[in-house]
């Protein structure tokens, strides 16, 4: 158990309705009894007054209790629903620090002990960090699930799988000479291999994460003077670019987040693109050409023809309201008139939409996909070799990219798997 106990403020800053602190370690129920002057029973809000230590009020608040290892933290949690006035909750927080043993938290403290004690995996807690951080309903969805376990449970199969593959081969090591279980590799076994390097790869051929935490990233490019920026304008619905009947009034590269349809996305105007004189342009110019290699979307506003790359494009039609139809634009829009804004947006998200997880979908982050690369390495050297020493190498070597997503399971879960299985040993 850890040494120290830590307290914070769980919540929102004050002033507000209510403020929680939380306090965790082997000094939380002591804490609570030097201030509330008893323990209530576990798991049940109990009104108390809060003193100071040399009796001072503090404050009248709900408090609760929840012994470890059955805790947020794994640890004994208390919690104080304080009325959430500054001088209330600086004053509690004041009274905790001048409890011997106690100390403040350092950020992320009470997830890590969560994962040092069990309570949760890297990769729920990472998912917790993004729960936080959402601001999209696909965000806090995709959050949710990773928070939820929708990973670890994947992972544990593939392990679980994996597992039982290490403890057939190693069967088959121990007892070739004796005949028992035979030479070669065992029946079935590449086949059941096949299948779980087939989903892993299917995994990490899915969108990222790091698209629906960034947004899908839609450059507004095309010709000077061709309404790039008024158009940002008109999807955002407020002012954020600059306009002018001047071509060349876009110098840089400017960037508004939005939400369409529930999904982030992220729109990118550009300078307008010709050929300049003028140094401050010029540089304009090549800033637009290397945020269009990166675009997920283009919104191409200039003629369809001259369009760089129509694969990842939509060709707008921009100023219809005073320009005769071009058959070769998708979409004709104007910002004066309102035409095609809103088919501009529903092919946008319906666009982003596919380019972004399923919902529902487990999305992967760098590091997610970094460790069942290796894994995939790992069973593509199992799998490819009749050796059963070369292919339980891969094996482990798959094992142990596949802990490094949740932080658990290793060597003891394979000698289980292995004995339970087989029943060696007497």
């Amino acid at each position: 158990m850890t040494a120290d106990t830590i307290y914070a403020l769980s919540s929102g800053s004050p002033p507000a309705a209510i403020a929680v602190v939380r306090i965790s370690g082997p000094g939380a129920d002591g804490a609570l009894r030097r201030l509330a002057g008893r323990l209530p029973p576990p798991r049940v809000a109990t009104l108390a007054r809060l003193r100071e230590p040399d009796g001072e009020p503090l404050d009248s608040a709900l408090v609760l209790r929840f012994p470890g290892p059955a805790s947020a933290t794994g640890e004994d949690v208390t919690e104080l629903h304080l009325h959430g006035g500054r001088a209330v909750v600086a004053g509690v927080l004041d009274a905790l620090g001048r409890l011997a043993g106690l100390r403040p938290a350092a950020p992320g403290e009470f997830t890590r002990r969560a994962f040092e004690n069990g309570r949760l995996d890297l990769a729920e807690a990472e998912g917790l960090a993004d729960l936080l951080a959402a601001e999209t309903r696909s965000q806090k969805r995709a959050a949710l699930a990773l928070a939820g376990g929708a990973l670890s449970r994947r992972i544990a199969d593939w392990q679980g799988r994996i597992l039982a593959l290490s403890a057939r081969l190693e069967a088959t090591i121990d007892f070739s000479d004796e005949g028992e279980v035979g030479e070669g590799l065992p029946q079935g076994w590449a086949t059941a291999l096949a299948a779980v390097s087939h989903e892993i790869a299917e995994s990490l051929e899915r969108p990222a994460a790091e698209r629906l935490r960034d947004g899908v990233r839609i450059v507004v490019a095309g010709p000077p003077n061709a309404g790039k920026s008024s158009l940002i304008n008109s999807l955002c619905g407020r002012d954020v670019a600059i306009t002018s009947p001047s071509a060349g009034t876009t110098r840089d590269v400017l960037e508004a987040p939005l939400a369409m349809g529930g999904r982030p996305v992220l729109l990118v105007d550009t300078a307008g693109l010709r050929e300049s004189e003028d140094p401050v342009e010029q540089a304009g110019v090549e800033r637009a050409g290397r945020q269009m290699a990166v675009a997920d979307i283009i919104l191409w506003l200039g003629l369809p023809a001259e369009c760089p790359d129509a694969e990842r494009a939509i060709l707008i039609q921009a100023k219809s309201d005073v320009s005769e139809p071009d058959p070769a634009a998708e979409l004709r829009v104007s910002v004066v008139t309102g035409e095609g804004l809103d088919a501009l947006a529903n092919a946008l998200s319906t666009r982003a939409a596919e380019l972004l997880p399923q919902e529902g979908e487990v999305a992967l982050n760098a590091r997610h996909r970094s460790a069942l690369a290796e894994a995939m390495e790992g069973l593509s050297l199992a799998g490819g070799s009749g050796d059963p020493l070369i292919c339980a190498e891969g094996l482990r070597h798959a094992r142990h990219a596949l802990d490094r997503v949740t932080g658990r399971a290793g060597l003891e879960d394979m000698l289980d798997t292995l004995f339970g299985s087989f029943c060696i040993g007497k």
